[in-house]
């Protein structure tokens, strides 16, 4: 009897550790497959004007972490503003966080001889950088869908063939 009892107590423990390692697997799966979403911020653009994460619920938005003094920055805008210029019109909102060490008379100039299409925010002390992950290298692009999920993070310059892909997708769901 004792050895009847053993084998059924070895089965039942055989048991729980499989339904243990399913639902284990099971929740790394999700955990693995969620996305992040964008966190409740608001942004003020240059003109004074306050943008909130859930005004662009219903919109796919980009939000580029960058600097005057970031080469890259500088040398993906044009590109930035021709993205934004094709997907605009289609639901595509885009704003331009400038980061809390970029003086903001130089953000004022660059938008202005740049003629920057979009909205441009100053990210005066750190408060927008810290909710997105604590950004701190610049260029930082995220792309978020219509229900605030992240869809993409780049850090640096970001294949335009790649974004523009995630851009269509996103925007035709």
């Amino acid at each position: 009897m004792l050895k009847s009892l053993n084998a059924r107590h070895f089965r039942l423990f055989i048991v729980f550790v499989a339904l243990a390692a399913g639902a284990l697997l099971w929740a790394l799966n999700v955990a693995r497959n969620a996305q992040p979403v964008m966190p409740p911020v608001s942004f003020t653009n240059l003109q004074g004007q306050k943008i909130s994460s859930e005004q662009l619920r219903g919109k796919v938005v980009m939000v580029n972490f960058w600097a005057t003094s970031c080469s890259t920055c500088v040398a993906e805008m044009p590109d930035m503003v021709r993205t934004y210029q094709k997907y605009h019109d289609k639901g595509l909102e885009f704003i331009a966080v400038a980061m809390q060490y970029d003086p903001p008379n130089y953000v004022l100039n660059f938008t202005e001889t740049r003629q920057l299409p979009f909205q441009v925010a100053l990210d005066v002390d750190g408060g927008l950088a810290k909710p997105f992950d604590g950004v701190r290298m610049t260029p930082t692009t995220f792309v978020i869908d219509k229900k605030g999920k992240i869809l993409k993070r780049y850090m640096g310059q970001p294949s335009m063939e790649e974004l523009h892909k995630i851009l269509e997708t996103a925007l035709k769901a």
